[in-house]
């Protein structure tokens, strides 16, 4: 399980440190595409293709449906993590989201997120009003 959040450097070709926690996850390979809060999400090959099936077995009738699958496959990319602990990001996804010099590589559970400076303040900003937090996630039953 991805958990955590770690800032860290992207260097000139675009490759990015992967906390040492989160290697072992990744021996088999891993898939970058991009989140839905102007994110990108990094999941394991067998999360992935677990997504990517109900993903394809959606109607191909429906226009939502369509535009998930563009959405989805158009901007995903198989990643390696090399023998450093790095992976590369491409550059249309690393142009897409500003990403430069800094990225902040957030645990998210069964995947993890990797986010601009700029974007992540954002996120950080919203998480810490307690109050819309509470009552954002009121309706959650995730008591014990």
């Amino acid at each position: 399980m991805f958990f955590g959040h770690y800032e860290h450097t992207i260097d000139d070709k675009g490759r990015l440190t992967i906390p040492f926690r989160f290697r072992d996850l990744l021996v088999e390979g891993a898939y970058v595409t991009l989140g839905f809060d102007g994110n990108l999400i990094v999941m394991t090959s067998a999360y992935f293709t677990q997504v990517a099936e109900r993903i394809n077995a959606l109607s191909l009738t429906d226009a939502s449906n369509r535009l998930l699958q563009r959405w989805f496959f158009s901007s995903a990319d198989r990643v390696e993590v090399d023998r450093t602990g790095r992976i590369l990001i491409p550059q249309f996804l690393r142009q897409r989201l500003n990403l430069e010099t800094t990225a902040y590589v957030v645990g998210a559970g069964r995947y993890f997120e990797i986010w601009s400076p700029a974007s992540w303040n954002k996120q950080l900003a919203l998480l810490q009003d307690a109050e819309a937090t509470g009552q954002r996630f009121a309706a959650l039953d995730i008591s014990a």
